[in-house]
């Protein structure tokens, strides 16, 4: 099991940006030297009622403390950005990363950044797949040409390539149906979102097997997937400390509509408790192991990104977990072979 580390670049209002970076400077460095594998930015827009950093330059100075760590987009929007400038950003980010870069995208949901960037919701799904058809073809052939519903290109070249080829692995983020046997068919892995419940990513892994079975495409080395994650003596102390933050996070993404595209059972409107039940992984240590395997045994998954962090939590406690996680999770699992 390899862990990475989701960071927060969501701040509350009127903190300093700049204190905020230097404190993630800070935590990249305690994962690096903790046994963590990667580290990952998302990325949003308009991102009220936070203030958020964005995640390509981010990820840029993040980089140069992050050793032999990958770094990774977790998650791009894929669909609200040219395709010339999505590959050569790709391109650049796996040079500077040395070819340790992980392009994480997804389709996006929030009106208010289709509005401001000038795009129809109702056109998202053939952009994305437009958008990430042309960018594969400009980070792997020499010139493209390519006439269709959302661009045009004229013998356009990259000359830019990435270090890893053809190009950066492509894991796909997906909570519908439909999106996870997308994800099957155009990434290289399905990046397994951390707001679903373990019985619905369970019914969607069969169909994401499926998918690749039908495609003929074998199960990824690498599985990923999300989890907010806190360690504690005990479940209660665990919920009990997080609960500030990552209760007032996920009112957010219901305000947002998060849940909008996700299975109809899996409502963020719901009571903390019934949120955090199969779906959040905290706890002691021990109950935090247990439940990494259970996803493991159940999912096939071999890649945990954890978020210890949320708006509003203070410094010292992230790097808390960091440390812990290091010491009572990763080197348990690694110690014992799993």
């Amino acid at each position: 099991m390899k862990f990475g580390l989701l960071l927060n670049t969501q701040f509350p209002p009127g903190e300093s940006a700049s204190a905020r970076f230097r404190a993630l400077l800070d935590q990249v460095r305690a994962a690096r030297d903790h046994g963590f594998s990667s580290v990952w930015v998302s990325q949003h827009y308009l991102a009220m009622p936070f203030q958020m950093l964005q995640s390509l330059p981010a990820l840029a100075r993040l980089a140069a403390e992050a050793g032999t760590m990958r770094v990774g987009t977790n998650i791009f929007l894929l669909t609200i950005h040219n395709p010339v400038y999505v590959a050569e950003q790709v391109a650049t980010m796996d040079v500077i990363t040395e070819g340790r870069f992980i392009f994480g995208v997804g389709l996006g949901y929030r009106p208010e950044e289709f509005a401001a960037m000038g795009v129809e919701m109702k056109t998202r799904v053939s952009r994305f797949m437009e958008v990430l058809e042309v960018a594969r073809r400009l980070l792997t052939e020499d010139e493209v040409s390519h006439a269709g519903r959302h661009f045009t290109l004229d013998r356009a070249a990259l000359t830019l390539r990435p270090v890893q080829r053809p190009h950066p692995p492509i894991w796909v983020a997906a909570s519908g149906d439909p999106a996870v046997e997308r994800a099957a068919r155009h990434g290289d892995a399905w990046l397994i979102n951390p707001h679903a419940s373990l019985p619905t990513l369970e019914r969607q892994m069969a169909l994401y097997r499926k998918a690749l079975a039908e495609l003929g495409k074998p199960f990824p080395g690498e599985a990923p997937f999300l989890k907010e994650m806190f360690v504690a003596d005990s479940r209660r102390a665990a919920l009990a400390e997080a609960r500030p933050y990552l209760e007032k996070k996920y009112r957010a993404y219901a305000e947002w509509g998060l849940d909008k595209p996700m299975p109809k059972e899996e409502s963020l409107s719901v009571p903390f408790e019934d949120l955090a039940r199969d779906r959040f992984i905290v706890g002691s240590a021990e109950e935090c192991v247990a439940d990494i395997e259970r996803h493991h045994r159940r999912l096939g998954v071999n890649h945990l990104i954890v978020r210890v962090q949320w708006p509003g939590m203070p410094q010292a406690k992230a790097l808390e977990q960091i440390e812990r996680l290091g010491r009572d999770i990763i080197a348990t699992l690694a110690g014992s072979g799993r």
